[in-house]
């Protein structure tokens, strides 16, 4: 494992010791600095230092499957990347947005675990393309299809390269009907192949702990205590071993022992063992049993502890209440103390960290207030408006090309946001078709002809197909797409197709319909009860389908 840096750990507060003839100079404790700096904490935020690398731009948004931007950027040029993707748990998020109370419509489904995989091993592949061989990948999934992720990762990132499973106690216990109920996520971590960088990040004391272990109370500081050993096992030769105020060690089988860590803070004074005990006692430091009998320990304050080194199993990070001031009603929002302590934990300020399915940006805004350069992709406009906003109003970044290009650190800019009419109507029919069909959250066909006349297929929220081979097979409903103005006859043939593979319910796109078209839709809905939902181009950019579906 590669360290590049060390968290430097809390300070202890300075306190005097001396010698029975010297006064003992306090000194608050060192910590070794193993490269650059040391991490920033998430409760002070760190300007950026302009752009690190002249191959990569950073403080950028880009909208669109990360795929496709994930193949323009280079090998080996990101520190640490996570990833939150559209877990395969066939939920419906219908949302109100804060924002502009725009009802959007999230299909974090897939119609089958193996296409989730297949959807994700190829972004995975590219991820790991990208990653520094010193970088660090977190993803973040739960219980629905994790087990099949982490096989997917291993075989892209190597086994061996696999650091932890973390999970996140993402919600409260509630009830299930029949099973233990789920209330967490899973975060699996993987380092590049020649290590990462780690921060050993510590967190405080749980207060019952304190509570339980340091019950002493100093008699002139007030602090809480821990009485400790000041010997260690075994019978030393040399003065370690030798008697210290009428008390001998050696006589239950020990010699004297004063911690390292406490004598390079203090800077006791004396050369010998017993002349450093003098300084505690002096200064003290040293708890001596009442009666004046019994063995001699160290006072251990409670706030010289260092901390505690964090577990794989997180549960001091609440998820985000319906009252949090950073909740944006995004469904899959993540909370910034998560993101705090994965950016913390795993980058130094100036590295680069990349979110390439970052839905309402809390990865950029940690990585932004923890002075950290960043990279956000999605493939949501909505989600890429929502986090443009977010980077406004709580980084008080400028969305600002000119800035952006002066290498002003308080800008940004966003990318490939929808494309207009005169765009589409110029892409070649196929490309259109898959544009549309995935507009709608369905699935596009894999060849352009011999698809009797189905572009596509949505799969309904909790239904999957009997046979993940099969594009045919389960519930589904069917999609056309016109790359003009729909008349009657399009409609017509639409219409033959809903009854060929009797389905209740089918999808047509066009730029526009004719009125006739218009309809013909509505009485074919009279006659057999089939209904087909006409949507224009113009409400997909708009993001108003969704109430038409």
């Amino acid at each position: 494992m590669v360290k590049r840096s060390k968290k430097t750990s809390k300070s202890v507060r300075k306190k005097k010791a001396a010698a029975p003839s010297k006064p003992v100079k306090s000194k608050p404790r060192s910590t070794k600095k193993v490269t650059r700096k040391k991490a920033a904490t998430s409760k002070k935020k760190v300007a950026v230092r302009g752009r690190p690398s002249a191959l990569l731009d950073t403080r950028v948004v880009h909208c669109g499957d990360c795929i496709d931007q994930l193949r323009s950027l280079p090998d080996n040029c990101v520190d640490l990347i996570y990833i939150d993707p559209p877990f395969n748990s066939n939920r419906n998020y219908e949302v109100f947005w804060g924002e502009t109370k725009e009802k959007r419509s999230f299909e974090d489904r897939h119609e089958s675990t193996q296409a989730y995989i297949d959807y994700m091993r190829p972004r995975c592949v590219e991820l790991h393309r990208v990653l520094k061989k010193t970088g660090s990948f977190y993803y973040h999934c739960d219980w629905h299809a994790g087990h099949y992720v982490k096989v997917m990762l291993d075989r892209i990132f190597g086994q061996s390269n696999f650091l932890n499973e973390i999970i996140w106690k993402r919600t409260h216990a509630h009830g299930s009907a029949d099973r233990f109920a789920p209330v967490h996520d899973t975060l699996f971590f993987y380092h590049g192949v020649r290590g990462h960088m780690w921060t050993s990040p510590l967190q405080p004391h749980d207060p019952a702990y304190i509570e339980k272990h340091f019950k002493q109370i100093d008699d002139l500081t007030g602090r809480r205590f821990q009485p400790i050993t000041l010997t260690g096992s075994g019978i030393r030769k040399g003065e370690s071993g030798l008697p210290w105020r009428g008390i001998d060690p050696t006589q239950v089988n020990r010699h004297w022992a004063i911690p390292g860590k406490i004598i390079k803070r203090y800077q006791l004074a004396g050369d010998s063992v017993q002349e450093k005990l003098d300084s505690l006692d002096a200064a003290g430091l040293i708890y001596w049993p009442k009666g004046g009998a019994g063995v001699p320990r160290l006072k251990w304050f409670a706030e010289e502890l260092e901390g505690q080194a964090i577990p794989d199993v997180w549960t001091d990070i609440a998820p985000i209440s319906a009252n949090a001031a950073e909740r944006l009603g995004y469904p899959t929002q993540k909370p910034l103390a998560l993101l705090d302590r994965i950016i913390n934990a795993s980058s130094n300020p100036n590295d680069i960290v990349l979110d390439a399915f970052c839905g309402c940006g809390t990865a950029l805004v940690a990585a932004q207030n923890l002075g950290r350069q960043w990279i956000g992709i999605d493939i949501s406009p909505t989600a890429c408006r929502v986090m443009a906003k977010r980077l406004r109003d709580v980084c008080h970044m400028d969305e600002s090309e000119p800035l952006w290009k002066a290498r002003k650190t308080d800008a940004y800019v966003v990318r490939d946001l929808p494309w207009t009419i005169k765009k589409l109507k110029e892409l070649p029919p196929f490309e259109f078709e898959n544009w549309a069909v995935i507009a709608l959250g369905g699935i596009p066909n894999t060849v352009q002809v011999g698809d009797m006349g189905i572009d596509g297929r949505i799969f309904p929220v909790g239904t999957k197909p009997e046979d993940q081979h099969s594009m045919f097979a389960g519930d589904w409903f069917p999609v056309q797409v016109k790359q003009k103005k729909a008349g009657r006859p399009d409609i017509d043939l639409f219409e033959a197709v809903m009854e060929r593979e009797d389905r209740e319910r089918g999808f047509f796109v066009a730029f526009s319909y004719s009125s006739d078209a218009e309809q013909e839709a509505a009485n074919f809905y009279k006659r057999s009860k089939r209904l087909i939902k006409l949507i224009t181009v113009q409400e997909i950019l708009d993001e108003q389908h969704v109430q038409k579906m």
